[in-house]
């Protein structure tokens, strides 16, 4: 039952009143609107204990000349109402002094209703009237333990006292549930909590607190019942139910449903506190700081239940939905901050929602779940590679003539996303996210140069030169994006990718070999004379390799295609001076024209496809004149310009052309020692070394 307002504060009732009128005034206060709706019985009831106890006043009052001495006498009981609402609520709104010793002031006079009368009042909420009664028994008590009644019957005293104690419980129980029901309704009961205001105020006035507790063991009459502590002890009760609940499913029944919980958590302390500022906070006086309190407890329910959810395994969408909350959420104008709960709730003075440890701890168990996830997005990378790229035989893209690959891009895009969601959450997180992601890709890289190098080497893919480009393009723009946006040191990273682009070398001029090597193989022999081989089908074999490295970044393309270039003059002359058959004169003007053709393709194809390696175009050239030269003089002049051209030859290789020239042993020797001064100053310029990388076959000396 509500508490009537009238209830709050009371006037005596006047000694000009009739018997008549006052029994009239008492009935019209008991049919007002919150008591009509009350138990019939217990509207008699209290008419007649009104009655009887004004009655009682009538001749006390009379009797008071007479006795003048006493315990009870100069005091009554306290069962008046206030004549209206807006009496109440200025009353209340007084401070606590005043209102402390107006109460302290008023005498009680009447007899007490009994034991369960007044536990009854209790549970219908008419806490004023029976904390009146209950003080009048509790003094009773008091003034007969002094005057020794209970000397020779101390259990009727220990039956008094447990009373007074077991409704004083009873009332403090009623404070806590009253307390705890505010926010349950869509409306607050203003009269019943400005009622609690006066229950605490007279407490508190008639039971000062001089500090001295009652020891373990002795009776508690008379000693402070704190219900202010009570109250707020309340509140705190009241918060965590609240927070407790707040939906929440389960994982299995909806994926997010820790933001979801999160969310409807935000929304249903939002409105309570909203109603707090707007309703509850108008029915307490300002030292109560109402909204302090209820902030203050429902920020430790919610830290409370934040630290129990932080302890379940949560997956690491949902860490990150729970630092977020907490980070950038709970203090921000969405929650706490909102501009329609200001001015009354401040966050300035929380506490830190979750203890510093809980807070690295979340952060830790983030950034643990999150190498699984990043692990997880890399090889998700790999794997459409091959399935989506490699199996297809699907060929990259070319951009700005060169050959792309989403790789880097992609890898950008998972450390710049995740590092960016950390940040929001700090900047340390940030860092640390970082610093994963590059420990993953430092696993990475070698991981996909081992799949690519696998897959390659296991078929005869006419894609794997163009992938070999774009990858390394796509790792070149990955070393320069992390330097320049991540702002991170690459030098281990480059150390991996330089392994890498090593191992991809490697394939590249395995697969070269395998397709140049038997054209290579076919050079002077027969058909390769008569012309049975069309002269650009090693140039062709080459390009197939070749013409894809000037889709390749620089300088690595350029570095590529040199070697390239390399590598085929290098083996043409190798299988040039092999011992071999003396061929006739006719023979070897096949072969020098030969010779000279093919060279002249490579050499057009490769400087077309961007090679800058010119300075290997006479060298076959030259062997190719020697071959064919049929003047000894002129002979001569050809092997000065190839020793000339070329500072690296040596004597083995130029007695190799000599002997394939089908020159005797004397002539051999002859040419030699007139050509020995151009290689008196064998140094070669940068990188243009040739004949130092050809094995010369074994040719009997001639000195």
């Amino acid at each position: 039952m509500e508490l009537d307002p009238r209830s709050v504060t009371s006037e005596p009732a006047s000694p000009t009143k009739s018997v008549g009128e006052e029994k009239m005034e008492v009935a019209s206060e008991l049919s007002s609107p919150t008591l009509r709706t009350e138990d019939s019985g217990f509207f008699e009831r209290g008419i007649k204990t009104m009655l009887s106890i004004r009655k009682s006043k009538r001749s006390l009052n009379k009797e008071k000349g007479k006795e003048g001495t006493g315990t009870w006498k100069g005091k009554r009981l306290s069962f008046r109402f206030s004549k209206s609402y807006e009496e109440n609520k200025t009353t209340i709104h007084n401070s606590m002094e005043e209102t402390s010793e107006k109460i302290a002031a008023e005498p009680i006079q009447g007899k007490p209703l009994s034991v369960m009368e007044i536990n009854e009042l209790i549970q219908k909420r008419q806490l004023l009237e029976a904390f009146a009664s209950i003080k009048y028994l509790e003094d009773e008590t008091i003034a007969e333990r002094d005057a020794e009644k209970y000397k020779d019957n101390p259990q009727e005293f220990v039956r008094k006292s447990k009373d007074v104690d077991l409704l004083y419980n009873s009332i403090t129980n009623a404070i806590q549930s009253i307390v705890v029901g505010t926010l349950e309704y869509p409306s607050v009961e203003d009269t019943m909590l400005t009622s609690l205001v006066t229950l605490i105020a007279r407490e508190e006035a008639a039971h000062p607190n001089t500090g001295n507790a009652a020891s373990p063991g002795l009776d508690l009459l008379g000693t402070p019942r704190k219900w202010r502590e009570e109250w707020r002890e309340a509140i705190n009760e009241s918060a965590r139910k609240r927070v407790q609940k707040v939906p929440m499913a389960s994982r299995e029944e909806e994926s997010s449903w820790l933001d979801l919980h999160l969310g409807f958590l935000q929304k249903h302390l939002s409105e309570d506190l909203l109603k707090i500022k707007l309703s509850v906070k108008k029915c307490y006086p300002e030292e109560y700081q109402v909204c302090d309190i209820y902030v203050e407890a429902f920020h430790k329910a919610v830290a409370s239940h934040l630290q129990d959810l932080s302890q379940r395994p949560l997956e690491f969408n949902e860490l990150y939905t729970l630092l977020d909350w907490v980070a950038n959420t709970y203090c921000s104008e969405l929650f706490l901050g909102h501009p329609d709960l200001k001015p009354e709730v401040k966050t300035e003075n929380l506490s830190l929602l979750l203890t510093p440890a809980d807070w690295d701890k979340l952060k830790n168990d983030y950034i643990t779940s999150a190498k699984g996830k990043i692990k997880s997005y890399f090889g998700n990378i790999l794997r459409l590679e091959v399935m989506e790229k490699w199996e297809k035989e699907v060929h990259p893209e070319v951009k700005e003539n060169l050959y792309h690959s989403s790789l880097s891009f992609d890898i950008q895009t998972i450390i710049g996303e995740h590092m960016k969601i950390s940040e929001v959450i700090s900047r340390s997180l940030g860092m640390k996210m970082l610093e994963l992601c590059l420990a993953e890709l430092h696993e990475f890289i070698p991981r996909f140069g081992e799949e690519f190098v696998a897959w390659s080497t296991a078929r005869d893919s006419p894609i794997f030169a163009p992938y070999f480009a774009a990858y390394i393009n796509s790792f070149h723009d990955l070393m320069s994006g992390l330097e320049t946006v991540f702002k991170v040191n690459t030098e281990e990273l480059q150390k991996i990718l330089a392994a890498l682009t090593r191992n991809f070398k490697n394939i590249f001029f395995s697969k070269l070999r395998t397709k140049a090597q038997p054209l290579l193989k076919k050079i002077l022999t027969k058909d390769w004379t008569l012309g049975t081989e069309r002269p650009d089908s090693l140039a062709s074999a080459v390009s197939q390799f070749s013409a894809h490295l000037q889709h390749m970044r620089e300088p690595v393309g350029q570095e590529l295609l040199h070697d390239v270039h390399k590598y085929v003059v290098r083996e043409y002359i190798m299988q040039v001076i092999k011992p071999r058959r003396k061929m006739n004169g006719e023979t070897r003007q096949q072969v020098s024209e030969k010779m000279n053709q093919e060279a002249r393709i490579l050499n057009n194809m490769l400087i077309d496809q961007g090679s800058d390696s010119n300075w290997l175009l006479p060298a076959i050239h030259h062997i190719a004149n020697i071959i064919g030269e049929k003047k000894k003089d002129k002979i001569k002049e050809y092997v000065k310009e190839l020793c000339q051209d070329y500072p690296d030859i040596r004597k083995e290789h130029i007695l190799a052309v000599l002997t394939l020239r089908g020159l005797g042993r004397t002539r051999r020797a002859a040419i030699f020692r007139q050509s020995y001064r151009a290689l008196e100053s064998p140094d070669s310029e940068e990188g243009s070394t040739l004949f130092a990388e050809i094995d010369a076959p074994v040719i009997i000396s001639c000195f």
